[in-house]
């Protein structure tokens, strides 16, 4: 959001903060304007018919220009748009989204779809001299159309952000329960299209689990399928349309599952001497099958960064909630679990919440780690010469250990050459499954201003290297976008996959207009 964005105050006082402690002058220069940006003139003009939705001003094509990753901050920071939109266009509803993806394809122009540009994997950016580009944002399709209260499902229009969401389901009493951590500033239409992974760290995890069906519309017709709880009839229509990233249409609406809104809660935060001893815990209590909605753990760096914890300790959070029950006897038998495998936890420290709104996961190290977690951000470092990503993936339980020391050890030593000592390297669980967990990796060091984007480039190629070589997945809830084609995803996915999704690429998209470069070549 604009008003969370860094002032000018906040940057230079960082800047100072960061020249005092590693001994280099750092300048922290005024934040330009997206209005400022000198951009190339609209190759294209939309016609009369479409020019009530659509806009090719300064502001509108350069902020769609790039999603919300650390280099594309970077660049759009230095107001470098080498290759901007032409047009973007904010259809009302369906009948302007199908003129808007007629006219397209009639005259070959690339087509991105747009929810909230939150994208960390270059997903919105096409390649440059594809032509003229049209992005098309679902802004303005925001609303619950309809609640089943009986089946618990909700017809809902795919350009919603999470917040309007949850506000139009609260007055029902229910709730989607899917909360990524990019929540505040996503859309449905993108979580589906991109496989997101929210709130629930075990169980219900990936947004798959709540689609009930979706309708799209593409270039050769609709794609809609039927509204139902489960289905054998051959592939799913639906999994064809999850994770397709744009590239085969526009996703419109979707039936979603919703829940009643919880009112049990309970939390506890239990700590390990060791990193190895908290995620054996983590798997006996994941295996249990108790499905708590928050099963993390943080290494002992990552819980002295994220919760203020001393460094010498791995930290797991726990947690329980329930629209109808008590959590009280889950919560004893997860801490009960956890204390058999060394973990420490006070019996005042588990905190349970029997309906009446007592807070739980507010206070502490849990409270701690839950502010970071939604707080996110607001890219106060851009461009001081600080180098900051995450990479995430997943890996079975077998691997695990191995997989961990072999990823460390690679990409520290890139760390090191890159960096020198001023550098980090962490990790957490964002998601636990019953045979293997989704652990998430965050990096920093201190670049120099100017080679930000070159010095993430050679630790990003080293993460992808070793990360699908070692047996791990290029990425758990990221999506593919561009950024993990080809090196990973193209190392990661069956040969014969990649060409069934070319066959549906081309019956569906025969002009290619859609979103190219994204999990196929353009």
């Amino acid at each position: 959001m604009e008003s969370e964005e860094p002032t000018d105050g906040e940057r230079k006082v960082l800047a100072q903060k960061l020249s005092e402690q590693y001994g280099t002058a750092i300048t922290a220069g005024p934040i330009p304007r997206a209005e400022d940006a000198d951009l190339r003139p609209p190759r294209i003009l939309p016609p009369d018919a479409l020019a009530e939705w659509c806009s090719t001003s300064t502001y509108e094509r350069a902020s769609h220009a790039y999603g919300a990753h650390f280099t594309e901050r970077i660049r759009a920071f230095n107001l470098d748009f080498p290759n901007p939109p032409d047009v973007v266009a904010h259809p009302r509803n369906e009948d302007e989204v199908v003129t808007t993806l007629d006219w397209c394809n009639e005259h070959s122009y690339v087509v991105v779809p747009y929810g909230g540009g939150s994208s960390v994997v270059w997903g919105l950016a096409p390649p440059e001299d594809l032509g003229p580009t049209v992005i098309v944002s679902l802004d303005r399709l925001d609303q619950v159309l309809e609640i089943d209260e009986v089946s618990r499902a909700a017809r809902i229009q795919a350009g919603v952000f999470g917040p309007h969401l949850e506000d139009q389901l609260r007055p029902h009493g229910y709730t989607l329960r899917h909360f990524p951590q990019s929540f505040r500033f996503s859309t449905l239409g993108g979580w589906i299209a991109t496989r997101s992974g929210g709130h629930y760290a075990t169980n219900q995890t990936h947004i798959d689990d709540f689609v009930e069906s979706t309708r799209m519309i593409t270039p050769s017709g609709w794609w809609e399928s039927r509204r139902l709880p489960g289905s054998g009839a051959g592939p799913s229509p639906d999994r064809m349309v999850i994770g397709s990233e744009g590239i085969y249409g526009i996703i419109t609406e979707a039936w979603m599952r919703v829940q009643v809104r919880p009112t049990f809660r309970a939390t506890a935060g239990i700590t390990f001497s060791s990193w190895e001893a908290g995620y054996e815990a983590v798997r006996r209590i994941v295996q249990s099958k108790l499905w708590p909605a928050n099963l993390r753990i943080l290494d002992p760096d990552e819980a002295a960064r994220a919760a203020g914890m001393d460094g010498d300790r791995s930290f797991v959070i726990v947690s329980f909630e329930s629209a109808d029950l008590t959590q009280a006897h889950n919560i004893a038998q997860a801490v009960e679990i956890a204390r058999d495998s060394g973990g420490h936890v006070l019996d005042d420290d588990v905190i349970v919440d029997d309906g009446t709104g007592k807070p739980t996961g507010r206070g502490g190290a849990v409270g701690a780690w839950r502010d970071a977690f939604i707080g996110v951000g607001n890219g106060v470092e851009t461009s001081l010469g600080v180098v900051a990503d995450t990479f995430e993936t997943a890996i079975t339980w077998d691997r695990w250990p191995e997989f961990d020391a072999t990823v460390r050890q690679r990409v520290g030593e890139v760390l090191a050459d890159t960096f020198g000592d001023h550098h980090s390297l962490s990790c957490r669980f964002t998601h636990v499954y019953t045979d293997g967990p989704a652990p998430y990796y965050t990096w920093s060091g201190m670049g120099r201003q100017g080679s930000e984007i070159a010095m993430w480039q050679a630790v990003k190629d080293a993460a992808n290297e070793v990360v699908v070589a070692a047996g791990g997945t290029c990425t758990h809830h990221h999506a593919v976008g561009r950024m993990h084609r080809p090196s990973a995803y193209d190392a990661q996915r069956p040969d014969l996959f990649a060409e069934s999704i070319r066959s549906v690429k081309r019956l569906l998209d025969p002009n290619a207009i859609l979103n190219p470069g994204v999990l196929i070549d353009s």
